[in-house]
């Protein structure tokens, strides 16, 4: 017998998401360019309970600022993956939260590139060193969230 399986469309975190969010420390950063050829790298984030960010920074890189392929992409196609993961040798601690969105560029001087960076740096100690206020930020605001995971369920 076939059942039929209803999933709800959400935009926001469950507490449990939130929670694993805030514990892992990398992501992936899926976009894609004009002709939809996907593009994959680890990044650092911050979140503030409803939006992503995610910066350009010093680390070494190819290119940097708007030459970096993930920037070209978003201004592209405004469309980003953000996927928050936890691998484990004991499989009752994996899980993941799947983040699909809308990707902007927040210019330095917009209101929200300060909140951005005083998270990035509240969150990783390596930031609060870096120029960070001086190139933009990525902000993801999330359109649709999936998880899975037995490390996402309620202790």
């Amino acid at each position: 017998m076939e059942r039929n399986v209803l999933m709800v469309q959400r935009s926001t975190l469950t507490e449990a998401e939130m929670t694993f969010v805030r514990g892992q420390r990398v992501a992936r950063l899926g976009t894609s360019d004009e002709h939809g050829t996907p593009h994959l790298v680890p990044v650092c984030y911050a979140f503030d309970g409803q939006c992503f960010y995610t910066p350009l920074d010093e680390k070494p890189k190819r290119v940097t600022g708007k030459k970096l392929r993930r920037v070209r992409n978003i201004e592209a196609r405004h469309e980003a993956s953000l996927l928050i993961d936890q691998y484990k040798d004991d499989w009752t601690q994996l899980g993941y939260v799947l983040i699909h969105g809308r990707a902007e560029l927040l210019d330095p001087k917009d209101e929200t590139h300060a909140h951005a960076v005083k998270l990035l740096r509240m969150r990783y100690a390596q930031y609060r060193t870096m120029a960070l206020e001086q190139h933009p930020v990525i902000v993801i605001t999330p359109d649709r969230v999936t998880s899975w995971g037995p490390a996402l369920s309620p202790s």
